[in-house]
């Protein structure tokens, strides 16, 4: 998989680990009656991105890789969404929502160009 000794060098596996940390900062802010709702949902999916390009880093194969790929950029769009309920019921502020919406694009942005490049 090229020069990459492991998939905590890829770069989009730490921006993904850096959306998850402020993920995490975000849900902090939420109504207590949304902890367990939208905040939740939220966290998963943030943790879903790095944790499914690990896991086809992990399985060596392009077709695997390119599967668990696919699955965490369904998880980027997933959180763009619920970021985006999230700024529309006043959870979220402006900049943060503007914040995270960007490091979301520039992951999903890397994701899509890993996936073409090892198709």
């Amino acid at each position: 998989m090229g020069t990459v000794k492991t998939f905590d060098d890829l770069l989009v596996w730490q921006k993904s680990i850096e959306l998850t940390k402020l993920i995490y900062k975000i849900t902090s802010k939420f109504p207590h009656e949304e902890k367990f709702a939208l905040a939740d949902q939220l966290k998963r999916a943030s943790i879903s991105v790095p944790s499914n390009i690990a896991e086809g880093y992990g399985r060596r194969t392009a077709v695997d890789y390119r599967r668990f790929l696919s699955i965490s950029l369904g998880s980027v769009y997933e959180i763009q969404t619920q970021l985006r309920i999230g700024l529309e019921l006043n959870f979220i502020s402006a900049d943060l929502y503007d914040d995270a919406r960007e490091l979301s694009k520039e992951i999903g942005v890397m994701i899509y160009a890993i996936i073409k490049k090892i198709s």
